[in-house]
């Protein structure tokens, strides 16, 4: 197929990281690498777009260029990835109505609550307008495609189970033991912990891993914590863990994703509460290298961690049991063990991205030929 690709929340090569641009990206890869002819139509982000006159305009002149650009050279459906009241694709629709092609969306969101304020207002009934367009919207989160039926019917909403390439995040011994040495770890039940420190519900989750372990240090639990990523909230964080932890926390900075599986493997626990969490890859890479996850059920968490299989989930209206399940886990090396083999055994038989994206190119040949 010759696909027109869009990501108008950030688009692809975008200097700053996030699980949107890694999902996105990968998908492209994964599509072009299936033999598909994927074509990025457009730079253009949408991002608050309507809180920018001046991009709007842009979006008037690029509705203009990138249909009159495809109608020389056709493809044969559109598919963008991920819209949302903060970033809804105002493209595509245009685009594929003006070349008679199919509108498929990738991630789209549904979330009636943002119609209840001023900033958010326009956005929500922008994306409204944009979902209810779409011949066919995928989506990778449960909660978001019960969310998607109340707006369209059964046939134009497919869910598919969030995936990655476990081949990419599989336990190395010879990274536990180099790592291990590297930081002086001994016989430390290391406590992993990764996100970007951006201020809000990022910064406030690592804070609570930090407090959760310095709880379990003044109990006596000889706990090494490890947290990875970097951002604007650096400073902050550093000083509460030097604060509540000492030595027993170090900062690992900004890690390549494509080194992360290293870090899982030295590590015995992965932890951090994803609020407001849509999804969290982190908790599928850290599984699929066979670490057990401490996690909220609320929001990503829930989606993708089985809780006492793989896991173990509690509620964020009961913050003191996310410090409880830590503390399981620390102390019961057996059970440690036990939900990693089988967490690993998830990723793998539910969440490998090849699989799953096979079913992704079903559809989209289907909704193609209609």
């Amino acid at each position: 197929m010759n696909i027109a690709y869009y990501m108008p929340f950030k688009p692809l090569g975008h200097p700053n990281p996030s699980g949107d641009l890694v999902a996105g990206t990968e998908l492209y890869n994964y599509l072009t690498k299936a033999g598909h002819n994927c074509q990025l139509a457009s730079r253009l982000r949408c991002r608050w777009i309507y809180l920018r006159p001046f991009a709007f305009m842009r979006l008037l002149a690029e509705q203009k260029r990138v249909s009159q650009s495809l109608s020389t050279a056709p493809v044969d459906l559109w598919l963008s990835y991920h819209s949302y009241y903060k970033a809804p694709d105002l493209l595509g629709p245009y685009c594929a109505k003006k070349l008679g092609i199919p509108y498929v969306i990738f991630q789209g969101i549904y979330s009636t609550k943002r119609r209840r304020k001023l900033k958010t207002l326009p956005g929500f009934y922008l994306n409204r307008r944009t979902l209810s367009a779409a011949d066919l919207i995928f989506t990778n989160k449960k909660r978001d495609h019960r969310n998607l039926l109340r707006l369209l019917p059964p046939d134009r909403v497919s869910y598919i189970a969030p995936g990655l390439h476990t081949r990419d995040f599989t336990f190395s011994n010879e990274a536990r033991s180099r790592l291990r040495s590297q930081y002086e770890l001994a016989d430390k039940v290391v406590v992993m912990s990764a996100a970007m420190f951006r201020p809000g519900v990022k910064t406030d989750g690592l804070t609570t891993v930090i407090r959760s372990c310095a709880k379990l240090v003044k109990e006596g639990a000889d706990i090494q914590l490890l947290i990875a990523g970097d951002g604007n909230s650096r400073a902050q964080l550093k000083k509460t863990g030097k604060q509540l932890l000492g030595k027993n926390i170090t900062f690992l900075g900004k890690i390549p994703r494509n080194e992360l599986y290293q870090y899982y493997s030295a590590a015995d626990i992965f932890a951090f509460p994803g609020v407001e969490e849509s999804l969290g890859m982190v908790y599928l890479e850290a599984q699929s290298c066979g670490l057990p996850v401490v996690a909220y059920e609320d929001w990503g968490g829930g989606e993708v961690i089985r809780n006492s299989e793989t896991g173990l989930l509690s509620s964020v209206s009961e913050p003191d049991l996310f410090t409880q399940n830590l503390k399981h886990l620390v102390a019961d090396q057996e059970l440690r063990r036990a939900l990693g083999s089988n967490a690993a055994s998830h990723a793998r038989t539910h969440h490998e991205l090849d699989q799953n994206y096979d079913f992704l190119c079903k559809r989209l040949e289907d909704i193609r030929t209609r």
